[in-house]
């Protein structure tokens, strides 16, 4: 189904794993899926507000994610109820896996956040990624997620997600 499609988005399931267990699971409308990127517009799926201290996410807020068959990151622009921009909070993972009407993705610890305006790009949780073993047990995954961490930050200090999510 195209993004352009007359029909009604398909339900999918999207399933965040952590260390082997279900961290996460949440339904969403599939909005485009080219085959190695997918489009996924999801309400916020935790139960009541989260506040970062930089962003606070809550019940009405929409993301509109963006997962990878061939990249080792998911970016998912995050906007109010009433449709304002707060911003990208994006994952490291291991390249996204579709069966059916389910989309699994394994996160791999690292993120990063861009704020709407842009002036705002942080690195998040290097310090669980260098805790959670993966470089001794899987040191090629570690590389490509440490590098997948290194372009989405250059991707956020320009304007390179405007051509990645187009």
């Amino acid at each position: 189904m195209s993004a352009n499609s007359a029909e009604r988005p398909a339900r999918l399931d999207v399933v965040l794993v952590k260390a082997g267990r279900t961290k996460i699971r949440y339904a969403g409308e599939l909005l485009a899926d080219d085959g190695t990127r997918l489009a996924v517009r999801a309400a916020w799926a935790g139960a009541g507000a989260r506040d970062f201290g930089f962003v606070r996410f809550e019940p009405g807020d929409v993301f509109t994610e963006y997962y990878w068959r061939d990249r080792w990151y998911a970016v998912k622009e995050v906007r109010s109820a009433t449709g304002v921009l707060k911003g990208w909070y994006c994952d490291v993972t291991r390249p996204a896996v579709r069966s059916g009407a389910e989309l699994v993705v394994e996160d791999l610890d690292l993120d990063l956040w861009r704020s709407a305006d842009g002036a705002d790009v942080r690195r998040l949780d290097e310090d669980e990624f260098a805790a959670n073993g993966l470089a001794a047990t899987d040191p090629e995954a570690a590389r490509a997620a440490l590098a997948a961490l290194d372009e989405l930050d250059s991707l956020a200090r320009g304007d390179g997600f405007t051509a990645l999510l187009a």
